[in-house]
C-alpha cells in the first residue's frame, strides 16, 4: 500500500493534523509528518516533493496557516495528489490560508479542504488510495453504511419523540 505524507508548514499545526493521523491509522493506512516550510525551508520542501513518488508516497497533505503556500510548493513539484488543509490563525480566522490554498494557477492543482478539516484531508487521501486498493475501498464503504445506519438511529429516536409530543 502507498503511504501518504503529512506535511506541516509549523510543529503548530500539530493539534489540527492530529484528526488526519488518527483517520489515517483508522484505516491503517501508512503515513510519514514532516514540518517543511515554503518560506523558512524552501529547498527542502522541494526535494521532498520531488523524490515523494520514488519514496513510496500516493499523496500529499500539506497544511499551512497564514500565506499557506505549502500546498502550493508541493503541488509545483510532483505530479502526486495534494490535499491543502488551511490551518486557522489568529489573524483572519483562516480565511488568508484558504484563500492561498485553495486558489492555484491552471494546471497545478491542489485539493482544498474546509479550514482545519484535517479528518476530511486524510479521508480523501484514503479514498485516492482505495482507486487502486479495494480492500482501503471496502472500509470506506463500512465507514460510509455505518455513517448512514448512525443518522437512521437518530431520525428513529427523533420521530418517537415527536411521536410522543
Amino acid at each position: 500500500m502507498k503511504k501518504v505524507a503529512i506535511i506541516m508548514g509549523s510543529d503548530s499545526d500539530l493539534p489540527v493534523v492530529e484528526a488526519a493521523i488518527k483517520t489515517l491509522r483508522e484505516y491503517g493506512v501508512p503515513y510519514e509528518a514532516h514540518v517543511y516550510s515554503a518560506h523558512r525551508t524552501p529547498e527542502a520542501a522541494r526535494q521532498f516533493a520531488l523524490g515523494a513518488r520514488e519514496a513510496g508516497y500516493g499523496a500529499i497533505i500539506a497544511a499551512a496557516g497564514k500565506a499557506a503556500h505549502l500546498a502550493g510548493a508541493m503541488a509545483a513539484n510532483t505530479t502526486l495528489p495534494v490535499i491543502g488543509i488551511p490551518i486557522k490563525s489568529s489573524t483572519l480566522d483562516g480565511l488568508d490560508a484558504l484563500l492561498s490554498t485553495v486558489q492555484m494557477p491552471s494546471g497545478m492543482p491542489v485539493a482544498t479542504v474546509a479550514i482545519d478539516g484535517a479528518a476530511n484531508a486524510a479521508l480523501l487521501a484514503i479514498q485516492i488510495l482505495a482507486v487502486e486498493d479495494s480492500a482501503l475501498a471496502a472500509k470506506l464503504d463500512e465507514a460510509r453504511a455505518g455513517m448512514t445506519a448512525a443518522v437512521a438511529k437518530k431520525d428513529a429516536v427523533l420521530q418517537e419523540k415527536l411521536a410522543a409530543l
